[in-house]
C-alpha cells in the first residue's frame, strides 16, 4: 500500500434489477438453478475507504468526510466487513480498513444492496491494497459472501445462468425505471423454500438480447405471503408491464421518458417508498 496519507476514497454500489427470473431447477445441496437478466441502476449505496496498518477492520455509518462518526455495532454476517476480512485474509495481509457506508438500498427489497456493498469492498480493497487480484478471483471470493456478489464484480448487464455463475452477454437499452418499494422486509430463505414454488421452467435459449415476455417466477410466492407486494404491484400495473425484483420488495416499470416516472412515483399509494433511476450499461467500478 503506497498511500501513505491513507486519504479515504470513495466508491458507489448500485442497485440492480432483476429483468426477468426463472427458477430452472434445484441441485441435490439446495441450490436454486435460475435464469436471469441483471441490470444496474443510478441508484446506489456510498462507500469510504480508509486504508489502515493495524490489521483493524471496522465500519461506521456516517460518511467520513463529516468527522463526526460512531462505529456500528455490526452483526457477524454484515457483509461489508466479511468482504473485506475474505480479502484480508485470502491475500494473507496486515493491512486493515475503516469503511463508511452511506445506506440508499434498503434491505429486503430485491435490489441487491448488501450484495453490491461487499462487491464493492472487494474490488475498493483490491485496488486500495494493491493486492492486484484478477476480475475472476474477486468474484470467486464474492461467491462465499452470497449468490448476487459474482454479477456485481462482473460489472455488466448480464445473463444470468445456473445458481448465478454463468454469465452471457445481453443487450439491453438504456433506460429509466420507476421503483416502487412496499415497507417491508422480504426473506429471500422463505420464499425459496415455499413448496409451491415452480422450479421447472424451461431454460430459455437466450443469447444476445431480452426475449419477448418477462416473468417473474417468485413473484407468485411473495405476493402470496406478503400482501404490501402484491398491492404495490398491483396498483404499478395501472400504468403498464410491471414485475418485481427478485424475492421482492421492490416493483417497477420501464418507462419511455423520466418525466412520466417521476410522475407515477409522485402519485404512489401512502406508506410505499420509491425512486426513479436509469439503466447503466456496465457497473460504475467496471
Amino acid at each position: 500500500m503506497t498511500n501513505e496519507n491513507l486519504v479515504p476514497e470513495t466508491w458507489s454500489a448500485p442497485a440492480k434489477l432483476n429483468l426477468f427470473l426463472h427458477v430452472t431447477g434445484r441441485r441435490e445441496d439446495g441450490y436454486h438453478m435460475l435464469q436471469t437478466a441483471f441490470v444496474f441502476l443510478d441508484f446506489a449505496d456510498t462507500l469510504q475507504f480508509e486504508p489502515n496498518k493495524s490489521g483493524e477492520i471496522t465500519r461506521v455509518d456516517t460518511p467520513a468526510k463529516s468527522g463526526d462518526y460512531r462505529v456500528v455495532d455490526l452483526p457477524e454476517e454484515d457483509l461489508c466487513v466479511k468482504a473485506a476480512k475474505l480479502l484480508q485474509t485470502h491475500c494473507k495481509l496486515s493491512l486493515g480498513a475503516r469503511i463508511y457506508l452511506s445506506k440508499k438500498l434498503p434491505t429486503g427489497a430485491g435490489l441487491g444492496g448488501g450484495s453490491s456493498d461487499a462487491a464493492t469492498t472487494l474490488v475498493a480493497l483490491n485496488r486500495i491494497w494493491e493486492t492486484n487480484l484478477s476480475r475472476e478471483t474477486l468474484m470467486g471470493l464474492g461467491r462465499q459472501l452470497g449468490a448476487d456478489v459474482p454479477v456485481f464484480i462482473h460489472g455488466k448487464t448480464t445473463l444470468a445462468e445456473g445458481v448465478g455463475d454463468k454469465f452471457f452477454p445481453l443487450e439491453v437499452p438504456k433506460q429509466v425505471y420507476c421503483v416502487l418499494i412496499p415497507q417491508i422486509h422480504v426473506s429471500t430463505a422463505q420464499i425459496f423454500s415455499d413448496s409451491s414454488l415452480t422450479r421447472d421452467t424451461p431454460i430459455k435459449t437466450i443469447r444476445g438480447s431480452l426475449p419477448p415476455v418477462l416473468l417473474n417466477d417468485l413473484e407468485a410466492v411473495t405476493c402470496r405471503l406478503y400482501p404490501e407486494v402484491d398491492q404495490a404491484l398491483k396498483w404499478l400495473r395501472n400504468f403498464g408491464d410491471a414485475r418485481m425484483s427478485g424475492t421482492g420488495a421492490s416493483v417497477f416499470l420501464a418507462c419511455d421518458k423520466l418525466e412520466a416516472a417521476k410522475r407515477i412515483l409522485h402519485q404512489r399509494p401512502e406508506g410505499v417508498d420509491g425512486f426513479v433511476a436509469h439503466s447503466l450499461l456496465c457497473h460504475p467500478h467496471y
